[in-house]
């Protein structure tokens, strides 16, 4: 769906301030459906003639006129009469529509946008009349503040200046409505907020009164009408209720500040969602610290091993015990890593730099230097693919090393590169040394490293992996040879790892 930003840049001669003004109303006027139980739609004068619809939104307290979006739809010639009289006169005007139902009525309410004396844009209201259902005080109530607002965008003066307000997280008309004079006395509330007022322990009728005497936090109401802007504010209320609270001034500008003749309060509770935050936040932590033991644990017994290693007088059994505390060094360091992290996933570069310096400080000796590196973004990998994956990684660099680079011969450098697209992460590790034999095969390999990393690959990660000798290409794109050196030798290791269950 075309955006208003793309409607207004391409379709229109509005200026740049015009502009904004249209998308902060835009971002305020679901209160507004909501309290006229109606759509609203944005007009906007289009470039070759007619009137454009830049935006729409529904009210969640009626049911919709339009089951579509109408956004870059124009208007008919019965809608384009009322909207022309509008915006050359400057108010607002009602007119019949045709309806869908032979028992219900289409009316449509066209209101003036202006700003700066001008006539921007034009609102229509669209809603249907039934016969024989008169409206109750909930409905009169809310008209009547609905009203009020549209005084002041026919005024110019909503929505405020200054930035956009994020209204998404703020509470909706059928969480809560308290309306208010200009003193701040209550003069309607809503049932729902009625609801939320004996939660916290008001039973008093609270019309007539100011919420600072009912014993309600008013803080948003005070700080809305001293600013003449809207407030929003969380809050506790007693000892275990949180409400949320978002306070609209009408303004009405008879002079440089205009004065404050009333407001709309909106009230949640949000009790439930915050206790549930909280059981979130406490999980998390549960989980961090249980990586952060799992570590420490992990570093004992990689202690325990160091120094049995050092016992031992065979190099076959020092070798083993060297390469299983090797091995319990890479998951304990997945471990760290996820006791530092919110959530249950992680970023993977965030565990291959470490593991690159462990290969640094670990596979190679001053007589066999190799260069490590690592390029690209492997995106964010749930957590229990971490440790089988980071075990892997580990096992193909100490295979590179011990079996890609002999004593004395050409090269010296491993790149590991990441990418991730479409819920899979691709590891590609190039090497420069040796290389495989183009027969080569992964299934009929009986070293253990290589045995590992077949395994956990096939079952744990459920993903595929493939290794061939490198091309001149494979090296190049490594950064191991210039652009005219054709010369290849050594490895690439492509795994391929699914990261969405």
């Amino acid at each position: 769906m075309t955006s208003l930003a793309e409607i207004t840049r391409g379709n229109t001669t509005l200026s740049r301030g015009d502009a904004d003004h249209l998308h902060r109303l835009t971002a305020e006027w679901a209160f507004l459906a909501d309290l006229c139980f109606a759509d609203l739609l944005l007009y906007v004068r289009a470039r070759g003639g007619g009137w454009m619809v830049a935006d729409q939104v529904r009210p969640a307290t009626n049911q919709t006129m339009y089951a579509i979006d109408l956004v870059g739809h124009t208007a008919d010639a019965e809608q384009g009469e009322l909207i022309e009289h509008a915006a050359s006169n400057g108010v607002r005007i009602e007119g019949q529509l045709a309806a869908d139902e032979p028992s219900t009525v289409g009316r449509m309410l066209a209101i003036p946008v202006r700003r700066d004396g001008e006539t921007i844009a034009v609102i229509g209201k669209h809603w249907m009349v039934r016969a024989g259902r008169p409206l109750g005080e909930l409905e009169r109530n809310y008209l009547h503040i609905f009203d009020e607002f549209v005084t002041m965008i026919e005024a110019g003066t909503f929505p405020f200046a200054g930035r956009v307000a994020d209204s998404s997280a703020a509470p909706r008309v059928g969480d809560g409505v308290l309306t208010l004079d200009a003193t701040g006395a209550v003069t309607y509330v809503s049932p729902n907020a009625n609801s939320a007022l004996h939660r916290v322990g008001i039973q008093a009728n609270p019309v007539g009164m100011r919420l600072a005497e009912l014993g309600f936090h008013d803080g948003p109401v005070r700080q809305a009408f001293e600013r003449h802007e809207p407030v929003v504010e969380e809050f506790e209320q007693g000892s275990d209720v949180t409400l949320l609270c978002r306070c609209v001034p009408i303004v009405r500008h008879d002079g440089a500040r205009g004065r404050v003749e009333g407001g709309l309060l909106l009230v949640r509770d949000v009790t439930e969602l915050r206790k549930r935050d909280r059981l979130l936040l406490s999980k998390d932590a549960t989980i961090r610290e249980i990586h952060h033991r799992v570590k420490n644990n992990l570093q004992t017994i990689s202690s325990l091993l160091r120094l049995q290693a050092r016992r031992l007088s065979n190099p076959e059994a020092k070798a083993a015990v060297s390469e299983s505390v090797r091995r319990i060094r890479t998951i304990a360091l997945v471990h760290e890593s996820l006791s530092r992290e919110p959530g249950e996933d992680i970023a993977f570069i965030e565990i291959v730099r470490p593991l690159l310096r462990l290969a640094e400080e670990g596979l190679q000796s001053p007589d066999r230097p190799v260069q490590f590196s690592v390029s690209g973004d492997g995106g964010r990998i749930p957590a229990h693919t971490a440790t089988p994956l980071s075990v892997v990684l580990t096992e193909l660099l100490q295979n590179a090393v011990d079996h890609g680079f002999v004593e004395g011969g050409a090269g010296s450098r491993v790149s590991v590169v990441l990418a991730h697209h479409d819920g899979r992460l691709d590891i590609r590790v190039v090497d420069d040394g040796q290389g495989v034999a183009e027969d080569f095969d992964l299934e009929q390999t009986t070293g253990l490293g290589l045995s590992i990393v077949r395994t956990l690959v096939t079952t744990e990660l459920n993903g595929t992996i493939a290794i061939r000798p490198a091309s001149a290409d494979d090296l190049r794109s490594a950064g191991m040879r210039s652009v005219d050196d054709d010369q290849s030798s050594g490895t690439v290791i492509e795994l391929c790892v699914p990261t969405v269950d």
